[in-house]
């Protein structure tokens, strides 16, 4: 059997593609999602489960008339890019150090954000709609929400420039919805806590805190998560098509050329679907759907593989896949263990940042992509493998 259900003694199992015992605190958490009283059918864990807040991330929770905020998590819409060109490796050379300066230079990364937005930003018809979002974000429009459109955010997220088994050259990004996006998460969560906390509903963590379908707040709820969503995945498109410029300048002299693939897909996120011939709701935390028709990204750590792949419709992981590595120590843990040196010879190749301040991101604090792919051989086929040449950082 590709995945074992957990000994977790829940109303709901929880199937488990982790092919590794979970920790004490892990398995806590999975029981507690599989707990809550509107789970359908059961809880699926990815290859590259590890503790979150409220939900594990790599978790994918399916669900009747009910949503739990915290299960989706603060960076709604977080997922990735990836665009495959018509130029080959070869073309690159000599030229990946001014391509890095030049994505710097072209796309805001950690807590910085555009002077202005450009002309593709204000075009979005998502700002149409934005009086109708929660009150505690509406002064984010003129302050943060247009300029943040089309900046990469921090922590694990990245721009990189790839080669693939073929040496064909391919790009790829990770971001979310920036701060507009956690805000609106964050109000919604902090609701969801107080009606539990009205209602006495007994939780077996309050970061479990839901809303029933049917509900004005639910209805709030939803509308802002499909904005967020809407926002993160346009905020890539908008990074993409500078980082497209960018090398084509390079490598084409300017030249717009058409990609041969491009893909965009979420990985924090929920949606109305039909599994088991029954609607529901699905929520991926740090997952990706894969059903036979879909294209996915599975990154790697900085230098380390990653993998294009196409889903194969799994009943079981309702129709999901891992989202990347998965983390196998906290980032306080990897500042304590290694060092600079370390990052150094862990990315050597790789034009990228080889500083302290990357240091919680080095390699060895993930899991090895290798073993995560083999766990879901069942979920996804490998289309293209991937090995990053340039990495920026958030």
């Amino acid at each position: 059997m590709p995945y074992e259900e957990l000994s977790v003694s829940t109303p709901k199992p929880v199937l488990s593609w982790a092919n590794h015992p979970l920790s004490n605190d892990e398995t806590k958490m999975a029981r507690n999602v599989a707990s809550l009283p509107f789970v359908y059918k059961h809880v699926s864990l990815m290859p590259d489960v590890h503790l979150g807040k409220g939900a594990l991330v790599g978790s994918v929770l399916a669900t009747e008339d009910a949503i739990v905020p915290a299960a989706i998590g603060v960076d709604i819409g977080c997922g990735m890019g990836a665009m495959q060109m018509p130029f080959m490796a070869d073309q690159l050379d000599g030229k990946l150090k001014k391509i890095r300066q030049d994505i710097e230079a072209m796309i805001p990364v950690g807590f910085n954000e555009n002077k202005e937005a450009d002309k593709a930003v204000y075009n979005w018809q998502g700002w149409n709609d934005f009086k109708t979002l929660h009150k505690g974000v509406q002064h984010y429009l003129e302050t943060k929400a247009l300029r943040q459109m089309g900046s990469l955010g921090g922590g694990n997220h990245f721009i990189e420039l790839c080669v693939d088994t073929q040496n064909q050259v391919w790009l790829m990004l990770h971001s979310g919805s920036r701060n507009i996006g956690n805000m609106l998460a964050q109000n919604h969560i902090k609701t969801a806590r107080e009606l539990a906390r009205l209602a006495n509903i007994q939780l077996p963590d309050p970061d479990l805190a839901y809303f029933v379908a049917g509900t004005p707040d639910f209805a709030a709820y939803w509308r802002d998560l499909q904005w967020a969503q809407d926002y993160a995945r346009f905020n890539r498109q908008v990074m993409m098509n500078r980082f497209k410029q960018i090398v084509e300048k390079h490598v084409a002299g300017g030249k717009p050329t058409k990609p041969l693939l491009v893909v965009n897909c979420h990985h924090n996120y929920a949606e109305k679907e039909t599994h088991y011939g029954q609607e529901v709701y699905v929520t991926r935390k740090g997952a990706v759907r894969a059903r036979t028709e879909d294209y996915g990204i599975i990154p790697g750590s900085m230098g380390a593989k990653s993998f294009i792949v196409k889903g194969k419709g799994n009943a079981e992981s309702y129709c999901s896949c891992s989202h990347g590595a998965g983390r196998l120590m906290s980032r306080s843990k990897a500042k304590q263990e290694f060092d600079v040196d370390d990052v150094v010879r862990q990315t050597d190749g790789i034009e990228c940042r080889k500083d302290a301040g990357v240091i919680d991101e080095i390699p060895a604090a993930y899991k090895p992509i290798e073993t995560v792919m083999q766990n879901q051989a069942d979920l996804v086929e490998i289309v293209a493998t991937l090995k990053q040449v340039v990495c920026v950082k958030g």
